[in-house]
């Protein structure tokens, strides 16, 4: 636990806060402890969506925007990156609620007396997850930072930000638990869970992939289509404003670090593959031994036992651009 002056001189020293962000951070330190936590996973699943990516959500140290320069551009990158990280806040506060480790909340007071479902009737019992709890106290804490100025960049933040709230809501499932006659369900205990981060991730990704390019409306509100030919973007869609970078050459004012060096898929003609990872500048291929278990035998009682099997593998990586070719985009 944070003392109430650890909380302030901790809060002070975050980078990048706002004032509201602070005086939320102050009062519940051990929310704020939950929202860290969820950050390394948010993170961990923005990486495993775009592991096979010219743009691999990679992070940078000692910065406090965690992705640098890739968030200064209104870019579907940008959008996926505050969709994501604001369903993480949700979801890690929902979670730490359930287990009992805020003060602040619990399980959902909501979920008590009878109710019915398609199978019939049902008791709420259990710990339903408090997810309008977390959804709460994230817009409050993500969206303060957006409030502070009326612009279009703000808009669009707010917009994928509450994307990524709802993202988590749609994924709840009912969990029972049966009573009765040799466990027959005659009786149903349920509650309201939250399903494990990786849908809410698959859900988001897939909102990228048709993320919707819009433009400012005249009194600066809204938005519209940029182009025509697409429909308007709705509350669950993701929306951005400018072109992404091709991503292929280091570029320091784009956020981009390029493809140079990365493992690539010779077999592939997907985004992994070599053809596309390596933006046409080929890939140089490296021979190399791995060492991994095998053989593995059951004995009883009660081990596992593994031979140690060597076997030679071709790692193909992405050349580097020629020299002249990405000096000028440094």
């Amino acid at each position: 636990y944070i003392g109430a002056l650890g909380a302030r001189v901790i809060c002070d020293n975050i980078p990048g806060l706002v004032n509201k962000q602070r005086q939320l951070c102050q009062r519940y330190p051990d929310i704020m402890q939950s929202v860290g936590e969820g950050a390394k996973e948010w993170i961990r699943e923005c990486q495993h969506q775009f592991r096979h990516h010219r743009w691999n959500c990679s992070t940078l140290d000692r910065d406090h925007t965690v992705f640098g320069r890739v968030m200064l551009r209104s870019s579907r990158e940008a959008a996926f990156v505050y969709a994501i990280s604001s369903a993480g806040v949700v979801y890690a506060i929902t979670r730490a609620c359930s287990q009992g480790e805020l003060k602040a909340c619990g399980c959902d007071p909501l979920k008590r007396g009878r109710a019915k479902d398609e199978r019939g009737e049902f008791d709420w019992g259990g710990c339903s997850d408090n997810i309008n709890y977390g959804i709460r106290f994230a817009k409050a804490f993500v969206d303060a930072k957006e409030k502070k100025v009326k612009d279009a960049r703000a808009l669009m933040n707010l917009h994928n930000n509450r994307c990524g709230r709802m993202a988590v809501k749609r994924f709840l499932k009912l969990e029972c638990k049966c009573h009765g006659v040799s466990g027959s369900c005659t009786l149903r205990t349920c509650w309201l869970a939250m399903s494990d981060f990786r849908k809410t991730g698959d859900y988001l990704r897939k909102k990228y992939n048709g993320a919707i390019q819009v433009i400012m409306n005249q009194d600066g509100t809204g938005f519209t289509v940029a182009n025509k030919n697409f429909r308007k973007p709705t509350k669950t869609d993701l929306v951005y404003f400018e072109n992404s970078p091709d991503y292929c050459v280091m570029d320091k004012s784009a956020g981009s670090l390029g493809t140079a060096g990365r493992v690539c898929n010779k077999m592939s003609r997907g985004t992994d593959g070599c053809e596309v990872m390596c933006c046409g500048r080929g890939y140089d291929t490296t021979r190399v031994t791995r060492v991994t278990k095998c053989e593995c035998k059951f004995h009883w009682c009660c081990a596992v036992r593994c031979k140690e099997c060597e076997d030679t593998v071709d790692v193909h990586t992405c050349k580097a651009p020629k020299r002249a070719e990405w000096l000028d985009q440094t």
